[in-house]
């Protein structure tokens, strides 16, 4: 009987914590997990000299990232969902901008060096935004800088141009971190 009630309280602290998720956190929670895994699938095909495919990929997986982090962050996602957010996209940053340098560093230095770059300048965005958040100052999260990158990097790998469009991300991103930086700054001088 003791048993019993013990499985019963367990079950019943679930069913409260289930029930704490705003509505629609599976659907968020669903896309963001899904663009994850297609994003690593890009990176697969970006090591595999298959860059239609890795476009087709990571295109797919941006679009999944942005619904759900928009979803996440604006009302149908809690704590874990936003976590789950900003981790992805770091994923993205690291699966797709990662294998684009390793696939370039024979053929195109310059391509290999600006993925790192990207994927460098992107990392420290993300570092300044949520070092900010920390210190409760508030730092916008802007999720068309971050769709901007993505359709660089897509339009890169699809049309040919990821010479360019790695810089042009990693230029992005740092105007991100630039704008994160002053809005701390300027919260601290008030």
């Amino acid at each position: 009987m003791l048993r019993s009630r013990g499985r019963m309280a367990r079950f019943q602290r679930h069913l409260i914590r289930f029930q704490r998720q705003p509505p629609g956190t599976a659907i968020s929670r669903t896309s963001l997990i899904v663009g994850g895994l297609l994003a690593g699938l890009a990176a697969a095909f970006v090591a595999g000299r298959a860059p239609g495919a890795a476009a087709a990929c990571a295109g797919v997986s941006g679009v999944l990232l942005l619904i759900g982090g928009h979803r996440a962050n604006h009302g149908a996602g809690g704590p874990t969902d936003r976590v789950l957010d900003e981790l992805l996209d770091r994923a993205w940053d690291a699966a797709v901008l990662g294998s684009i340098a390793w696939a370039g560093r024979d053929s195109s230095t310059a391509t290999a060096v600006g993925a790192l770059v990207a994927l460098c300048v992107s990392f420290l965005s993300a570092y300044v935004r949520a070092r900010g958040a920390a210190l409760g100052y508030s730092v916008e999260e802007s999720h068309i800088t971050r769709g901007v990158r993505y359709a660089l990097i897509v339009a890169g790998l699809s049309l040919g141009w990821l010479g360019l469009t790695v810089w042009l991300a990693a230029a992005v991103a740092g105007m991100a971190a630039m704008v994160r930086t002053s809005q701390v700054a300027s919260e601290e001088r008030a």
